[in-house]
């Protein structure tokens, strides 16, 4: 019987490609906004998020602060830390691994942002915050499962500080703020409800996820289980060298990614591919030259190519494509090649 405590390692996960890159794009630049994971149950999903704490980079934080302060970017501390800095004191610095942190369905909007203790406030005049699941994930993942079953302001609070890269709380005339940089990473099953149109398009990129059809593949999925539960310990021992690699891979592109070139003409192919496809507002278009540069980044690259934008586009224009009354919109690569002819 396998330990619950030992995950599945990501790098044995059978198939799901697109969703394991658009996880991995996201690592490399949190910029992208997140990713939403669609599809029915058994299909890895949840497996794959939480496997990826195998290979998250580690990350600076200043010690000892709740809310995990990046000490390269002192205008986006927490107002504790600023204070400090103002004292004169010297902030001590950590190495840490990025964590892979979970929101319970049930949370209220009090247990995601946190609260200020009004009472307190109202005696010493000094603000009193007890922080919540978005303190938690600054610098981290956040993973929120059946996104899609959580009350939209829910939703929206998660979009908005991902998004800002602050999370904002105001009480009674009273406010406090913290940073909350997060990737966001949310999974779903369409057959219990979706998202409203407003929430997908905040969503950097997306993926539909299916259980493998072919029967060499599905048998190769049995086989690595069995293996997996049969001795935990052994099974990732096996594969260690390739989670490393992975790590390692990761690291090198988040720190190659800035030095990243993006032509003008790649630029042009993306802003035609946005107006072909029908896109409304300019995320889309971001999105897809962040994912882009990502991907490059991950190839080992110093340019992004057409191919790039061919690798990724997908996974940003899926869940942003116009759909009819009871239709689901769906990416077709033929499509892509249509919108990128004569550019």
């Amino acid at each position: 019987m396998a330990d619950e405590h030992i995950l599945f390692p990501f790098t044995r996960i059978v198939g799901q490609e697109k969703m394991k890159k658009a996880l991995l794009l996201n690592i490399v630049d949190p910029g992208i906004g997140g990713v939403l994971i669609k599809g029915e149950k058994g299909t890895a999903k949840s497996t794959s998020v939480r496997s990826l704490v195998q290979v998250l980079p580690a990350v600076n934080v200043v010690k000892g602060c709740v809310f995990h302060c990046d000490p390269k970017h002192p205008k986006r501390m927490c107002v504790y830390c600023q204070e400090k800095m103002a004292k004169g004191e010297i902030l001590e610095s950590a190495t840490v691994p990025m964590k892979v942190v979970e929101l319970p369905l049930s949370a209220t909007e009090d247990r995601v942002s946190g609260t200020l203790d009004l009472e307190h406030v109202l005696k010493t005049g000094e603000k009193k915050f007890e922080p919540g699941v978005l303190a938690q994930a600054n610098g981290n993942l956040l993973y929120v499962d059946e996104v899609n079953l959580l009350d939209d302001h829910i939703v929206d609070l998660l979009l908005d500080s991902a998004a800002m890269g602050i999370n904002y709380i105001e009480r009674e005339g009273i406010s406090f703020s913290h940073p909350a940089k997060f990737i966001l990473v949310g999974t779903m099953n369409p057959e219990e409800g979706n998202l409203r149109p407003q929430l997908l398009d905040r969503f950097g990129l997306s993926v539909m996820v299916e259980g493998e059809k072919e029967i060499d593949t599905r048998m190769e999925v049995i086989r690595r289980r069995l293996a997996f539960d049969a001795d935990p310990e052994s099974y990732i021992k096996d594969c260690q060298s390739e989670l490393d690699a992975l790590h390692d891979k990761i690291v090198n592109a988040r720190k190659n990614l800035a030095s990243i070139k993006v032509d003008e003409s790649l630029i042009h192919a993306v802003a035609v591919v946005s107006i072909r496809s029908g896109m409304e507002g300019h995320r889309a278009d971001i999105s897809m030259i962040r994912a882009a540069k990502a991907n490059a980044a991950l190839e080992g690259r110093d340019k992004v190519t057409i191919d790039d934008v061919r690798d990724t586009a997908g996974l940003v224009l899926a869940h942003r494509l116009k759909k009819g009354p009871f239709e689901e919109a769906v990416f077709k690569e033929e499509d892509l090649e249509t919108w990128l002819m004569g550019v």
